[in-house]
C-alpha cells in the first residue's frame, strides 16, 4: 500500500483528476466531497477510490473526517487541499453572505483540512501539504472580491506553514491553475468563453490532468526541496 493521499473536493473537475493521478501513481487515495452523494458513489464505483463526505468549512467535521479516513486507510501523508466554491458578485452587489461562505470553504477550510493532520506529519517527519489556488489570486478578477482574496491568502498560507514544516521534513506548496476546462467553465456562454480563450496565449483552456500532474510533482519524493513554492499553470495567461 502506498502512501496514502487525501483530496478534498476529490471527485469532480481538477480534484478528481487529482484523485485519478495519485491513485494510478501508487497512492492510497481518499476524496472527500460536500454534498452529492449519487455523484460521489459513481466516482467510487467507476474509479475504485474511497469518498468521505464532510464541508470542510466546518472545523469539527472535517476533524471527524480525517480521523475515519486515517482509521480506515492509516495516517494521511499527502494532503491536497482542493474544494473551492465561487459566489460571484460586483463588490457593491456582493453581500455578507456571499463574502463569508467562500472565506469560509476557500480559506477557513484550508485551515479546517491542514490543522488536524499537521501534528502527525510533525510525529513521522514527513509530509506533503498542496494548496490548489488560482491565478485570480495572483491577478485578481472583477466580481470576484470573495473569491480572489482567499486564493490569495492561499498563498500566505503555504508560504508560512513551509518555514514552519521544513525542519520537520513536510513542504507545503500551492498550484495557481489558469481556466481549465472543467463542468463549471464549460457551462460559462460560448462567447463569454471565447473571449477567455482569447486571453490564453496557449490558445486553449488548460486540462485538469494538466493540473494534476503538477500535484503528483509536489507529492513525490523529488520535489523535496520545493517548498513555498507556487506552481503557475496558465498557457503562458501572464499579468503584472
Amino acid at each position: 500500500m502506498g502512501r496514502v493521499a487525501l483530496v478534498t473536493g476529490g471527485t469532480r473537475g481538477i480534484g478528481a483528476a487529482i484523485s485519478k493521478k495519485l491513485k494510478a501513481d501508487g497512492y492510497t487515495v481518499a476524496a472527500s466531497y460536500a454534498g452529492n452523494d449519487a455523484a460521489a458513489a459513481k466516482f467510487t464505483d467507476e474509479t475504485g477510490i474511497k469518498t468521505f463526505k464532510w464541508n470542510v468549512a466546518d472545523y469539527e467535521a472535517s476533524k471527524a473526517g480525517i480521523e475515519t479516513v486515517e482509521a480506515d486507510l492509516g495516517p494521511i501523508e499527502v494532503v491536497v487541499a482542493n474544494a473551492g466554491i465561487t459566489r460571484d458578485a460586483p463588490f457593491h452587489k456582493m453581500t455578507p453572505q456571499q463574502w463569508h461562505e467562500v472565506i469560509d470553504t476557500n480559506l477557513t477550510g484550508v485551515f479546517n483540512t491542514v490543522h488536524p493532520i499537521w501534528p502527525g506529519m510533525r510525529t513521522r517527519k514527513f509530509g506533503r501539504v498542496i494548496v490548489i489556488s488560482s491565478i485570480n489570486g495572483q491577478k485578481g478578477q472583477f466580481a470576484q472580491v470573495n473569491y480572489a482574496a482567499t486564493k490569495a491568502g492561499d498563498l500566505g498560507i503555504v508560504k508560512s506553514l513551509a518555514q514552519e514544516g521544513a525542519r520537520a521534513g513536510i513542504t507545503a506548496n500551492a498550484i495557481c491553475p489558469g481556466y481549465i476546462a472543467t463542468e463549471m467553465v464549460m457551462a460559462i456562454p460560448e462567447e463569454v468563453r471565447e473571449k477567455i480563450i482569447a486571453g490564453i496565449p496557449a490558445g486553449r483552456l488548460g486540462e485538469p490532468e494538466e493540473i494534476a500532474r503538477c500535484v503528483a510533482f509536489l507529492a513525490s519524493d523529488d520535489a523535496g526541496f520545493m517548498n513555498g513554492s507556487t506552481i503557475t499553470a496558465n498557457g503562458a495567461q501572464f499579468f503584472v
